[in-house]
């Protein structure tokens, strides 16, 4: 059986499904909006070393604590200001942008993939499988997702592998019970049992027929989830226990500037509002991809 039964729809029948739900994603004038304040960050990111106009870890000590340019007391060297070493706030504020984006993407592939594997399986084959991972998943649902991974961090210190272990460790819950069961509910469609009694295996019927059902909730799971992982790195660079000193974070920068916010309000003002807007932004993005591949999850 070369192709699924899915496959053998008329092409003109899956080129409007195409068409209706590039139209809704299009039509969502908010969810463009977020599609292109994310990509501005991503290139933020990626563009880092020519964008940023400094080093980020370079100090000036002639100029620590240096409001604002468009402040009286400003200095029009430093847009943004600098902070209580006297490293360029925009500069900080621009490569922190890569370890936000980086970590968020590399967890949550990481848990997408784990997660959504272990559902295909348990929710296909059921019996012992089923049983033992869905005990595992409620029992790590019984527990904070940020204790979890404060305990972990505590234990490791700063370290960004240890950073993506303990954000992974139980995000692949989410992904795993989505998956789970939508396969529950397709294993027995008409066109999985068809597929079986045409002969089709097992490795077809799970990755042909059943998985390109279950790919759009994973997808708008995924895009939703970036946006918790994004905070909890935040959260424990905050704590002094994410990332690395030595690595800019944003999480690291707003800590660094609580102590001075009555003097020095743009030390943890500005990469405030950057966790602020990226978030926002994906998660704006999340529901606009879920209205337009997966109507069901907005009811």
């Amino acid at each position: 059986m070369a192709q699924s039964l899915a496959d053998r729809r008329p092409n003109g029948e899956m080129a409007a499904a195409r068409l209706g739900t590039m139209r809704l994603l299009l039509g969502n004038r908010v969810a463009l909006a977020s599609a292109v304040l994310l990509i501005a960050f991503v290139a933020m990111g990626v563009f880092a070393p020519w964008l940023a106009p400094y080093d980020p870890n370079r100090q000036h000590p002639e100029a620590i604590r240096t409001a604002p340019a468009w402040q009286s007391d400003g200095n029009r060297d430093f847009v943004l200001g600098t902070d209580g070493l006297g490293r360029d706030l925009l500069s900080r504020i621009i490569y922190g942008a890569r370890v936000s984006i980086a970590l968020g993407v590399v967890v949550v592939l990481l848990t997408m993939v784990v997660g959504s594997g272990l559902g295909l399986l348990a929710g296909y084959f059921g019996g012992w499988l089923d049983a033992v991972l869905s005990r595992v998943a409620d029992t790590l649902l019984a527990f904070p997702f940020l204790v979890l991974a404060l305990a972990v961090m505590a234990a490791t210190g700063p370290n960004l592998i240890a950073l993506v272990l303990a954000l992974a460790f139980k995000g692949w819950v989410d992904f795993y019970r989505v998956s789970r069961g939508d396969v529950l509910a397709a294993r027995h469609a008409d066109y999985v049992t068809a597929a079986r009694g045409l002969g089709a295996s097992t490795p077809h019927l799970l990755f042909r027929e059943i998985l390109p059902n279950v790919v759009p909730p994973i997808i708008v799971l995924a895009a939703l989830r970036m946006a918790t992982v994004i905070i909890a790195e935040a959260s424990l660079s905050f704590l002094g226990i994410g990332v690395p000193p030595s690595i800019p974070a944003w999480g690291t920068m707003v800590a660094d500037g609580r102590a001075d916010i009555a003097a020095a309000w743009w030390i943890a003002t500005f990469p405030g509002l950057a966790i602020l807007v990226l978030v926002l932004s994906v998660n704006l993005l999340g529901e606009g991809l879920r209205d337009a591949l997966d109507p069901r999850m907005s009811l």
